[in-house]
């Protein structure tokens, strides 16, 4: 379902219900561009801390628009077990032009033409898009209306206004007072502009918004009177109907905060960027604010992208590219369990992705996201992982979502922790049991039970899965929310970022190719694999990649090379931070040593033979040679540890 500017306010009651009766809402979002294109220090790499990767991503945030948003509220059927209904809608966005707000932004050619690929309709985007502000620009407005200032700019121009007020004074001339005639087409911004001044400019008409659009009529200046001190028309409730309109989809969004509902999407870091910086605030400078703001405002993220990876390498299944690719693998014969997960049908007018696939379009991916999210729950752990565990021998009872099993973990089966945690999250089971007696106690009212030894493996009926149990087998992914190209994989929006898990970062030293630049050692690489180039000093580059076999190949490939030599990073032996420390240490030992050495020898007699020094003390140590307590020690440490790696993601 498409909805613009013109059916906007009519469907907002509608939106509110769906999203208040919904379990999760599918999100995504589509953009006027990605990412600015800079050069140097500002371009994103996998060097980067979280908070560098977002200080950069922060300036092409700003700089691009939404175009357009879809979400899909998934609401389970009442009465139907795990069976959900999608009520899918397009919102076509556009910023609001009021007062003094006049928003600018860049369009992106390689946006643009992707948008365009996918049937994308700018005309809907351009000309009925949906107003929408943040919490600052609200408060401008606000002030702006407190002080008179109404004027709306509207895509109606000085010429067309004056065509207005010309039809009108000549019906006017005509009518009689109860008289009444209608101006078409007139909708949202526009109808607010010709009313204010329509009114303003003839004393003895009064004007109201319908449907068909602006109805003017002609009334006496005492019913005038009367009408503009109504309670239904007086100054207040005309600035209250302004700001709504001004505020547009930054209403609804408010609506979505409040609800508190799952929001699902697919990699979703640029799309919780956008919400911040257009419905709610503009970016802080602070890393850890946006994160604090992110979660307060949704609690719980899920993001399909980082469910997703973990599956993919479970399963085995192909490598796709994409959000529909993804969701076709999952409901394709490669997932062995395709047949047991819920089903999903589409709302009433939202039956346009029944047959037809619609990639990019801003609703379309956020069912799949909803939808994929729910395949991931139920499928994301196979029966045959679960059959194949060790713990428990023998046949695996027939677990299905009908049934759970319960467990009593004594300590002596304390490492059983792992395989319990991962039978949950195939079967959806909510807890084990396990016992050394199968007679009495909780283990008789069972409908079915299997002993193995000491060990009992007891089976009842539940419910059929719902929601929250999809949500429990999520968990580890809850507010993980995947990012690329970046030191860390993923940023957790309810807790510290988890340490990078990154490949060991390699060093290349350059030979005989004075000048080299980080792009030139880029191209050296790049018909082998990808990787990040950043210069350490002088002829010295730090590589960096994704891939674990990407390293290892480049440290095969490269061993014996004549100009590039590679080498796993070191901190303690390449950083020049440690280097600048131990070139003066290293000479204050070598100069002690030299000095004792020299001096020791003056004292040094033969056997047998005495000297009348021998009693003397050589002379003291100069100040500026004196050994450093610890210092043998301490040296011995960094020699040591200059063998080792330390991978760190800070200054090198």
């Amino acid at each position: 379902m498409d909805v613009g500017a013109d059916e906007f306010e009519q469907s907002l009651p509608l939106l509110q219900e769906l999203v208040l009766g919904a379990d999760f809402v599918g999100l995504d979002i589509e953009f006027t561009g990605l990412r600015s294109n800079p050069s140097g220090p500002q371009q994103i790499s996998l060097f980067d801390l979280p908070s560098e990767w977002y200080l950069k991503t922060r300036q092409s945030v700003q700089q691009f628009t939404i175009c357009q948003i879809g979400l899909s509220m998934f609401s389970s059927i009442e009465g139907e077990s795990n069976k959900y209904e999608a009520h899918s809608c397009n919102f076509f966005l556009f910023p609001t032009t009021f007062g003094i707000l006049d928003s600018e932004f860049s369009f992106q050619a390689s946006s643009v033409q992707f948008l365009n690929e996918h049937g994308f309709d700018y005309n809907k985007f351009l000309k009925n898009g949906i107003p929408y502000m943040n919490e600052e620009q609200e408060k401008k407005i606000k002030h702006s209306i407190l002080t008179g200032n109404w004027r709306v700019r509207s895509s109606l121009d000085k010429d067309q206004i004056k065509v207005v007020i010309d039809e009108v004074t000549r019906w006017l001339d005509l009518a009689e007072e109860g008289d009444w005639m209608t101006l078409p087409g007139i909708t949202g911004f526009q109808a607010f502009e010709v009313q204010l001044v329509l009114r303003k400019a003839l004393p003895d008409i009064w004007t109201v918004m319908r449907d068909q659009g602006v109805t003017v009529k002609k009334v006496s200046k005492r019913h005038r009177w009367y009408l503009e001190n109504t309670s239904c028309d007086r100054e207040s409730c005309w600035q209250e109907k302004i700001l709504l309109s001004a505020r547009g989809f930054s209403v609804f969004f408010q609506m979505l905060v409040k609800a508190q509902k799952p929001l699902v999407g697919h990699n979703m870091m640029m799309d919780l960027l956008h919400l911040h910086e257009k419905f709610f605030r503009p970016l802080p400078e602070s890393y850890d604010e946006f994160k604090l703001n992110i979660h307060n405002l949704f609690p719980v993220l899920i993001d399909t992208k980082s469910v997703a990876k973990d599956i993919w390498k479970e399963l085995n299944f192909p490598r796709v590219s994409n959000l529909l690719e993804v969701y076709e693998v999952l409901n394709s014969d490669l997932n062995p369990t395709k047949n047991s997960g819920p089903v999903i049908i589409h709302a009433s007018k939202c039956e346009k992705y029944v047959e037809t696939k619609y990639p990019h379009e801003a609703a379309y991916d956020a069912f799949l996201c909803g939808s994929g999210e729910s395949c991931c729950a139920f499928k994301g752990r196979p029966l045959s992982y679960f059959q194949s565990s060790p713990a428990i021998p023998g046949p695996t009872p027939p677990f299905t979502s009908r049934w759970v099993a319960h467990v009593e973990i004594r300590p002596e089966f304390a490492y059983f922790d792992k395989v319990i945690r991962l039978r949950l999250d195939v079967c959806h089971i909510s807890s084990f049991f396990f016992s050394s007696s199968f007679e009495g106690g909780p283990l008789a009212p069972m409908e079915s039970a299997r002993k193995e030894g000491a060990s009992v493996i007891v089976v009842l009926p539940i419910p059929e899965p719902s929601f929250p149990l999809y949500l429990d087998v999520l968990a580890p992914y809850v507010n993980q929310v995947n990012l690329i190209r970046a030191g860390v994989p993923k940023i957790n929006f309810s807790g510290p970022d988890h340490p990078s898990i990154r490949p060991p970062i390699l060093i290349v030293t350059v030979k005989r190719w004075p000048g080299v630049s980080e792009q030139q050692v880029y191209r050296e690489f790049q018909n082998l694999c990808k990787f990040d180039v950043r210069r350490l000093v002088g002829s010295h580059f730090l590589l960096l990649t994704n891939k674990f076999k990407d390293t290892r190949s480049i440290l095969k490939e490269y061993r014996c090379h004549p100009t590039l030599q590679v080498s796993l990073y070191r901190y303690w032996r390449h950083s020049p931070n440690v280097s600048c420390l131990l070139q003066p240490l290293t000479g204050v030992i070598v100069l002690q040593g030299l000095w004792r050495s020299h001096h020791l020898g003056l004292y040094r007699v033969s056997p047998g033979k005495s000297s009348p020094l021998s009693a003397a003390r050589p002379p003291a140590v100069p100040s500026c040679l004196r050994a450093i307590p610890g210092l043998p020690s301490w040296l011995l440490f960094v020699q040591i540890t200059s063998y080792l790696h330390v991978d760190l993601r800070g200054p090198y």
